[in-house]
């Protein structure tokens, strides 16, 4: 029986499951590869038990390095369609309309690639829309910001429009609205109408007859669709349709005062533009129903929707109104925080766009609410970064200690274990090393491409099979060392040594992500006289 098989799928499944390999998914990857140990079950379920136990005391990355060491067949997977149950003809229009009020996160980058990757799929056109005609929480930083993070994520449209740009079209449908009657003018407090659409109290303001032209001109009221306040849906309640916003917007400046709510702008560029399929989250399920109908009163083009679950990650806030308030209380310092899931506190940290947009991809389109957590995002970036990063000492924390007898020699250490041809790193060393590592004097020790030592005291260089040693990582102690600071994911600071190459920029520049060994991949964010600053990715 090969310990090493068993040794592999117990790997294999650990790193799948945060660490924790099952027993009974390993025999059964064992059984499929080989049916004949069937007859030795027992003696099988027993060693995979031991090797089992064994694997879940390694830490995730010392699970993850073993395991790159073993070959799996590759097994070819018949490419699922994403949007079969859509039933989408070729040749369609999509579009994705954020609002510019916030910096875009993981759930826009979901609706934005779907929409995006159904177009292209069905050999239609994507049309990018920027739905800013809230003035009071619009801003020229959003739309730059959106455009930037969208590009970066490797998404092109066919097509960008700015709602904003289109009031004379809102108007000139809001005046034939109101003209048939289907629009009204509404004077009540914001209290009254809302305690009434909950209610179903129908507004007396339901009898004023006042032209456009002249609501325009009081600059006063609301206007309201007439509805129906019984329906069983409440955004059919008489939903507002315009309001008059005094803040000056920052494309239109104070051109306009009367502004489309969301429902109406949503309906008409949809409409009139002649979008044909858009895929959103649910939060927005219960207006599909106003937005067609509003599309039917002036016959315009009717848009299909598909609302999907949202996409969440564990513990992340992604409310704007939140992260604003959070922000100008200084309890975030800034839509990069490494807290939050916004594009660029993903990309600050060192997440790929190709990881960032093959994982929101693999969510799928369900209507079922999930709350994802960082494992498979950090799984997809891993895959990427790991063949193609280099390799530093980083020691946390560091203590020092002498080592008798140490030859002094230089260390030849590569940029990456499986690259030669990346080069090597030089490291001179004396006596004197840091370390994070506690030392238990009763066992040997190995610095990494260097030498073994027992209780502070060198004992060879080369490597021994039949010595039993523990590798650490090392550096020499020197004047040269530099001073680093990594800003960790809840924002804490972790602050060491690193080797002095990385002072060179010919192998450090900002953006760079590299593997500080045994500790994690770091993006490298900025350098002072001082130290060096990094964020650190995921392990």
């Amino acid at each position: 029986m090969k310990e090493d098989l068993i040794l592999k799928y117990a790997l294999q499944n650990a790193v799948k499951f945060k660490g924790k390999a099952n027993p009974g998914a390993v025999i059964g990857k064992i059984l499929q590869e080989q049916p004949s140990l069937k007859s030795k079950i027992k003696e099988l379920s027993k060693k995979i038990n031991d090797i089992v136990k064994g694997v879940n005391s390694l830490s995730i990355l010392e699970q993850e390095t073993k395991l790159s060491t073993f070959k799996f067949k590759a097994v070819k997977k018949r490419e699922r369609d994403l949007f079969s149950i859509l039933k989408i003809k070729s040749g369609i229009r999509t579009a994705f309309p954020p609002g510019p009020e916030k910096y875009p996160h993981l759930g826009h980058a979901k609706a934005l690639i779907l929409n995006y990757e159904l177009a292209k799929r069905k050999k239609g056109k994507f049309l990018l829309r920027f739905e800013d005609t809230n003035p009071e929480l619009v801003k020229e930083e959003y739309y730059k910001v959106m455009l930037e993070n969208f590009s970066w994520l490797g998404v092109s449209w066919d097509e960008l429009q700015y709602a904003s740009d289109h009031m004379e079209l809102f108007y000139k449908y809001a005046k034939k609205l109101m003209s048939r009657g289907d629009i009204y003018s509404c004077y009540c407090k914001k209290e009254i109408i809302s305690k009434n659409r909950m209610e179903g109290i129908e507004c007396e303001c339901k009898k004023n007859k006042i032209s456009f032209e002249k609501f325009l001109k009081e600059k006063n009221g609301i206007l309201r669709l007439k509805g129906d306040m019984q329906h069983q849906n409440t955004t059919m309640r008489d939903p507002t349709m315009f309001r008059f916003v005094s803040a000056q917007h920052p494309r239109a400046k104070n051109k306009y005062k009367l502004w489309p709510n969301y429902d109406f702008q949503n309906a008409v560029m949809d409409g009139y533009f002649k979008i044909d399929f858009r895929l959103r989250s649910k939060e927005f399920e219960l207006r599909s129903e106003l937005q067609n109908y509003i599309q039917k009163l002036l016959n315009l083009h009717k848009t299909k929707t598909y609302e999907f679950g949202r996409l969440n990650l564990e513990g992340v806030e992604a409310s704007g109104r939140k992260i604003r308030e959070l922000i100008k209380n200084k309890k975030l310092f800034g839509w990069d925080d490494p807290r939050l899931t916004t594009l660029v506190a993903l990309r600050r940290r060192g997440f790929l766009p190709q990881a960032i947009y093959d994982f929101v991809l693999s969510t799928g389109i369900s209507k079922a609410e999930s709350t994802m957590t960082w494992h498979e995002l950090e799984s997809r970036n891993r895959k990427i970064l790991d063949p193609v990063t280099c390799r530093y000492f980083f020691i946390e924390s560091p203590q020092k200690i002498k080592i008798k007898n140490s030859p002094g020699i230089e260390a030849l250490a590569p940029l990456h274990p499986e690259h030669p041809e990346k080069g090597f790193r030089k490291i001179k060393t004396n006596n004197e090393f840091y370390v994070q590592d506690k030392l238990d004097k009763e066992k040997i020790y190995r610095f990494m491409h260097l030498f073994n030592f027992k209780n502070k005291e060198f004992i060879s260089k080369d490597v021994d099979p039949r010595l039993s040693v523990k590798m650490i990582h090392w550096l020499p102690v020197a004047k040269e060392l530099v001073k680093v600071e990594v800003v960790m994911p809840d924002a804490k600071i972790k602050k060491g040594l690193a080797e002095p190459i990385l002072r060179n920029k010919k192998y450090l520049k900002v953006g760079d992500i590299i593997q500080f060994i045994r500790f994690g991949f770091c993006r490298f964010d900025k350098r002072d006289d001082k130290k060096l600053t990094f964020y650190y990715t995921h392990n």
